[in-house]
């Protein structure tokens, strides 16, 4: 496992599961073999309705607290100073956990900056190791760090190869943002598998299209996090780190960018 460096000093897994639309012992079961298989980053949301499961997978695999990293998210319900403090005692009750290693803004709401001074509160008391944001394009992004006093350590955001969100991951980076990304396949639009560019540099490495994707995100500072409950395909997901891309293989990934979101979000 590769790790990028926090601007909190904490160090974060480059790639991790997203459990997004699991639930029940599906979503339990899940998290076990990922963690099986060296998974340490997980991504849940208050949203997805789903921290417990993870919660209770993460006890039973005793696995010690410090080597994983969980993620949860903020969402409209909790949209203001007071509900976000209470919501944030919520999800470490849910989670069963002491500690959050990253809690974000599920999206840019108007309230983002109230919701944000209870997440600042809870990092400098420790129940938060890091906080950032989630969804943010450029423009909120730059008006949104005005108004806080901590610097957001993440922004996840849709990021593929067909939207490869180059010029805000520049603006992140100079001020010391790290970017993640959700759908890093793509959910399979655009017949992202059958690519042909990925398949022929695929082929070049002995890896599949989804292994050269996630390698092109991961190799350019994205952290990623797939969402699967197939064994297989979370085994898949995770051997990206024996291959480097060339610089011309990823001047032919770099051309399949079409600078627009295929889910909406922008």
């Amino acid at each position: 496992m590769e790790y990028v460096t926090l601007n909190t000093g904490s160090r974060m897994p480059m790639l991790g599961l997203g459990i997004y639309a699991l639930h029940g012992k599906e979503c339990e079961h899940a998290v076990l073999n990922a963690i099986e298989l060296g998974y340490r980053l997980f991504d849940t949301a208050q949203m997805y309705g789903n921290e417990k499961e993870l919660g209770r997978a993460l006890q039973e695999s005793l696995v010690p607290r410090e080597e994983l990293f969980v993620t949860t998210k903020l969402y409209r319900p909790n949209t203001s100073y007071a509900l976000a403090k209470r919501a944030i005692e919520m999800s470490l009750r849910t989670l069963g956990l002491e500690y959050i290693d990253l809690l974000l803004i599920h999206e840019p709401y108007a309230e983002a900056e109230d919701v944000y001074r209870a997440m600042e509160e809870a990092h400098g008391d420790g129940r938060v190791k890091a906080i950032g944001i989630s969804n943010f394009n450029a423009a909120r992004y730059a008006d949104f760090v005005h108004a806080c006093n901590v610097i957001p350590a993440v922004n996840q955001v849709e990021a593929h190869i067909f939207f490869q969100q180059t010029a805000m991951q520049s603006t992140m980076q100079r001020r010391g943002t790290c970017m993640q990304a959700w759908s890093p396949l793509a959910a399979g639009k655009n017949d992202f598998f059958g690519n042909s560019v990925l398949q022929s540099i695929g082929n070049a490495y002995g890896k599949s299209s989804a292994q050269v994707g996630l390698k092109f995100l991961v190799q350019r500072g994205f952290s990623v996090i797939p969402k699967s409950s197939q064994r297989e395909r979370m085994q898949e997901n995770m051997d990206i780190f024996d291959f480097q891309l060339s610089e011309e293989d990823m001047r032919r990934i770099v051309a399949l960018d079409q600078g627009k979101t295929l889910f909406g979000w922008y």
